[in-house]
């Protein structure tokens, strides 16, 4: 039986592929910010208070970009 090798890809295909990942990670991440944050816009002051989240607190998470 034969054995064959694998091929590495190239250091060059490697950064491109880590830069896709890095991208879709991202990506990834500020959709679930903005998710997040419409979810905390909906709550009500009685949901906010048993998440222990001041009205104040609500609205700096509220006002930040989505990238943030």
């Amino acid at each position: 039986m034969e054995r064959t090798l694998k091929q590495q890809p190239s250091p060059a295909a490697q950064v491109d592929q880590l830069f896709w990942l890095r991208a879709y990670a991202a990506l990834c991440r500020w959709q679930r910010n903005l998710h997040t944050r419409s979810q905390l816009a909906r709550l009500n002051s009685r949901q906010l208070a048993d998440a222990g989240i001041t009205e104040a607190q609500r609205q700096a998470e509220l006002e930040k970009p989505f990238w943030r």
